[in-house]
């Protein structure tokens, strides 16, 4: 008995046949109006599976080795077994294509995998409407209205369930040894849990390089523990994926946060964050008092230097101290933590005397999540973020601004612990 032929479908994809110009013409001849062209029987459709079968049938040409009807293929082992219909959706429509067969069962084509029902561009179109927030509803009319395609919800879960793995990996992705500056912030959002709805953390985590370049350095869901005690969780996994030194960490005014950060990077300096600072305290301050007492505090974060914020913070408790202790004495109690920016010229003062960085970047999550609701479980919502955070940070090609000099202000003040 002959030798099996060798599977060859590369040379079958460049040389399948185009269709004829007179099909084209026949094709395009029908056409009365512009919705012609689209949908399911539009005229796109039509080209697009003639062609598609006549490259399955070149590929199954190569497979066997032979033409159709050659003599060659007597007595070959195998030979064409007929065509079975298969549906696939695209954006031109649904449409159903005729796939040959040979009859060992062994040809599987390299254009068409074995249970593909949709093309990529298809999938992606889907994946970048879930990206956005918009709902499985929306997207199944958006597809129907658009291509007149019909997708179920199934399908459409189904597909960006696909990026799982890309998930797992970037949420496991090794990090760089050092970042100059990282900004620790945490948005809610609601998830089932337990046949209920629960607002609940995501801790995130932007690093800026050494590079100038900033980076989302993943997405922790919390599990109902103290927030503090999962920040631990999420620095010490840092750590585990590579990270080595961080000079400054840019925080809110969580209890305990602090202490997570010095238990796994003892040398890393804190800066809590002045806008944060500046709202709780003004939560103990009487509308009437608020412009009067912002004004006040301004004095004290835009001194030119630590010395002279110190001065301001005094003075601050001098005129409002008896009237409003609490929040006077917050400022004090946190002083240590607030002066840190002090240490640096403007420019590096600019990127930590808050974590504006990452609030920005929350912004743009929350204008997703608010869209979709209760989210079914803390997969889904890491499947939603990375998404979003996909195309969030495909813009991010430019280093911070004037990096060039924050580098080398950084050398000087971290030299040791500076790569080089």
């Amino acid at each position: 008995m002959a030798t099996k032929p060798e599977h060859q479908p590369a040379p079958s994809l460049i040389e399948a046949p185009r269709p004829s110009v007179e099909r084209i013409q026949q094709e395009l001849a029908t056409a009365q109006s512009i919705d012609d062209f689209f949908g399911k029987e539009g005229i796109f459709a039509r080209l697009f599976a003639g062609t598609l079968e006549h490259m399955l049938e070149a590929e199954l040409t190569a497979h066997l080795g032979y033409e159709a009807y050659a003599a060659s293929g007597r007595n070959s082992g195998n030979s064409r077994n007929g065509k079975r219909a298969r549906s696939i959706r695209t954006s031109s429509g649904d449409m159903t294509i005729q796939v040959p067969r040979d009859r060992t069962s062994a040809f599987q084509p390299v254009l068409l995998e074995k249970y593909q029902t949709s093309t990529n561009e298809l999938e992606e179109k889907i994946i970048a409407l879930y990206a956005k927030g918009v709902s499985t509803r929306d997207i199944q009319e958006t597809l129907q209205d658009l291509y007149g395609v019909e997708v179920s919800a199934q399908t459409i879960s189904t597909i960006t369930d696909k990026v799982w793995s890309q998930v797992e990996a970037w949420q496991t992705r090794p990090l760089a040894a050092v970042y100059p500056i990282v900004y620790l912030d945490a948005i809610h959002l609601k998830l089932r849990r337990d046949g209920r709805v629960a607002n609940t953390a995501v801790y995130i985590v932007l690093g800026v390089d050494v590079d100038g370049q900033r980076d989302v350095l993943g997405h922790w869901v919390g599990d109902g523990a103290e927030g503090a005690n999962f920040w631990l969780s999420v620095v010490t996994d840092l750590q585990a994926r590579g990270v080595e030194d961080v000079f400054i960490a840019c925080i809110d005014g969580l209890t305990g946060f602090k202490e997570a950060i010095h238990a796994v990077f003892p040398q890393t300096q804190i800066q809590r964050c002045i806008i944060h600072q500046v709202r709780q305290s003004l939560s103990y301050v009487s509308w009437k008092d608020r412009k009067a007492f912002v004004a006040d505090l301004k004095t004290i974060y835009q001194a030119p230097t630590r010395e002279a914020g110190e001065e301001r913070l005094l003075e601050l408790g001098e005129r409002w101290g008896d009237r409003y202790a609490v929040a006077v004495r917050s400022w004090e109690k946190n002083w240590e933590d607030l002066a840190t920016m002090f240490d640096y010229p403007a420019e590096i003062r600019r990127l930590i005397y808050t974590t504006n960085t990452v609030e920005g970047y929350n912004r743009q999550l929350r204008k997703v999540v608010k869209t979709k609701g209760a989210l079914p479980s803390a997969d889904a919502a890491r499947k939603l973020l990375y998404l979003v955070t996909m195309g969030i940070t495909k813009t991010w090609t430019a280093p911070v601004f004037n990096w060039a000099k924050i580098r080398n202000q950084l050398a000087i003040r971290f030299e040791g612990r500076f790569p080089m």
